[in-house]
């Protein structure tokens, strides 16, 4: 296990050669699209050459219409230029159409391919990452790369397409004039680089600060009552105005990068442009060139400068969506470091008959361990609570027995068995666990109960309601069961909450219970009850309770005193206020008054 937590981004390794970031995007989003995409790109490979057709069709309508005044030619000359925007219309309708489809379903795949890979991750994953920062990714992230179907592949089959059919007409009129229209491109190169770089730097640093306003909200919201209490209002605003300037800064430096870039077009037009009016203007005047033929070259040149801004443009969008690109590849390149074996033993055979053993186990969170050579053993069908001081490493006990966390010495045994040995599905279906937090989803109250457990009955959710002391909660409700709980639970109170946690926990009826102090929210007639539930489930199981009130364990089969992360002793409750020491010392604090 390691010491550091390293934020998503934190730790690049790989430079752009070594990231192969379009093949990844092909064969993962773009490839099972190519259909739509094919379709479309052809859709905008005919709305590109309408440009073309229009302008040509320019030298007709001044030459033969409007000079020559041939009256046969107006029908024809009418009928093409109406064509040409009927069919520009429609292309243009058809792969907006498709790309928007097709752009909608990658992002949207890659948006639930993200949190799958997530949840996978390690817990110390987000306590280096808060959930502002994720969201931000998962959401923003991929709704910014949305810009490489949206403007890139946009620019690539229609205005690459514009740009060669306008040239083909340009040319076609007079070579020279459009070698001098084109002459001071190449003045472009030097700065659109630079000016690439300098976006794709801003481009990171904006999701970056996007990623902390995300953060900075989540913390307001989720801390809404402690802001009121505290009355800081003032300092979260100020806060938030700190960051989100923050965000306004990066995101403004960013977007004048790419607006800069199809800017310096508008310099190379015009250069282009006063220069065939000088050169063209003065053959007009002595009739080398007809009027339709500057009016052609004129309109395909005029028209040519709109798609090149795009095709300019898209190297900054690019670079934007690029930016994004890369730190959803940071996404999935963070993997987790627990596991299950490879070659995994067989699921524990009989589990309610399993000791568990922690044998020397060490937990590091930086530098001071959690737990420090830990070792003791849970009798199966027995009560073992765990006792000690804030910071002793109760908690930690529980995260390694789910292996949440692993240790980085020592190894715990179920039956003989390592716990690292058993796939984390076996693993973790041994344990039923209700800690104090009681963690809630933003679901019906029937759905929070219920959570994964398969095949649940009415009669199985009724009777672990009832065991609950849920009931009576219930029965007020005007939906009963399929009342919403609320984000985070907020629709219930704490007492509710944990007696949701704990009629989860007796559905899921595993054979060992990890109990966090189950009971620390109920009022005194609903902790008898509950607790009067809890003991009848912990009959003929193997239960591990974390206790701060020690009243509550004075019955339990063993009792551990933790310290500092080791094991200072353990025994019956008698026994351990007999031999004084930290247990006594802690009774003491507790029962003094009395």
């Amino acid at each position: 296990m390691t010491d550091t937590l390293i934020p998503l981004g934190e730790d690049r390794t790989k430079d752009d050669a070594q990231r192969p970031l379009m093949g990844w995007l092909w064969r993962t989003y773009l490839k099972p699209q190519r259909l739509w995409i094919g379709i479309a790109a052809g859709l905008m490979a005919i709305e590109g050459s309408m440009l073309g057709a229009l302008s040509y069709t320019v030298q007709p309508m001044f030459d033969k219409v409007f000079i020559a005044g041939d009256r046969d030619a107006i029908s024809w000359v009418a009928l093409a230029i109406g064509a040409i925007f009927v069919i520009r219309a429609i292309a243009a309708f058809g792969h907006r159409t498709l790309m928007q489809g097709a752009g909608l379903r990658i992002v949207t795949e890659m948006q639930k391919d993200m949190v799958a890979h997530l949840v996978t991750l390690d817990s110390r994953f987000f306590q280096a990452n808060p959930p502002g920062t994720l969201i931000e990714r998962v959401r923003g992230d991929t709704t910014q790369a949305n810009n490489i179907w949206a403007v890139v592949l946009g620019v690539v089959g229609r205005d690459i397409v514009s740009l060669i059919a306008l040239l083909a007409v340009a040319i076609s009129v007079d070579w020279l004039w459009t070698l001098i229209a084109v002459a001071g491109a190449p003045l472009l190169l030097g700065p659109v680089v630079v000016l690439q770089r300098y976006v794709r730097k801003r481009s990171f640093a904006a999701r970056d600060a996007a990623a902390r306003l995300s953060t900075r909200l989540d913390e307001i919201f989720h801390g809404i009552n402690t802001i009121k209490l505290n009355t800081s209002e003032d300092r979260e605003n100020t806060r938030l105005a700190t960051t989100a300037g923050g965000f306004l800064k990066q995101e403004m430096q960013a977007r004048i990068g790419q607006a800069a870039i199809p800017a310096m077009t508008d310099f190379v037009a015009a250069i282009g442009f006063a220069g065939v009016i000088v050169f063209g203007g003065s053959q007009i005047i002595d009739g080398d060139k007809t009027v339709g033929e500057f009016m052609s070259f004129f309109t395909a040149m005029g028209l040519i400068f709109e798609p090149l801004r795009r095709v300019a443009n898209v190297s900054g969008a690019w670079q934007a969506a690029r930016a994004s690109l890369e730190r959803i590849q940071d996404v999935f390149e963070a993997k987790p470091t627990i596991t299950s074996p490879n070659t995994p033993a067989p699921a524990i055979a009989n589990p309610e008959t399993a000791d568990i053993v922690l044998n020397n186990i060490t937990v590091r969170y930086g530098s001071e361990p959690a737990l420090n050579g830990a070792t003791f053993t849970a009798k199966a069908g027995q009560t073992t609570a765990l006792v000690g001081a804030s910071g002793a490493g109760k908690s930690t006990v529980f995260n390694v027995l789910t292996r949440l966390v692993d240790p980085s010495d020592g190894v715990i045994t179920i039956n003989g068995t390592p716990s690292t040995a058993l796939t984390l599905p076996d693993l973790r279906a041994l344990y039923s666990v209700v800690t104090q937090d009681a963690p809630m989803f933003d679901e019906s109250l029937r759905d929070n109960i219920v959570l994964n457990t398969a095949n649940v009955t009415d009669a199985q959710l009724a009777d672990a309601v009832e065991a609950a002391h849920l009931t009576e909660v219930i029965e007020r409700l005007p939906n009963g069961l399929q009342s919403p709980a609320g984000p985070r639970g907020s629709a219930l109170s704490g007492g509710q909450r944990q007696r949701v946690a704990i009629a989860r926990a007796l559905l899921r009826n595993a054979p060992v219970l990890l109990l966090d102090e189950a009971t620390s929210a109920l009022d005194a007639q609903s902790e008898v009850r509950v607790q009067a539930a809890l003991d009848d489930l912990a009959k003929n199981r193997t239960t591990l309770v974390i206790a701060h009130r020690l009243s509550t364990i004075r019955n339990a089969d063993k009792i551990v005193v933790m310290d500092q992360g080791r094991v200072v002793d353990e025994g019956l409750h008698e026994e351990l206020l007999a031999r004084g020491g930290v247990y006594a010392g802690l009774y003491a604090l507790q029962f003094a008054d009395a």
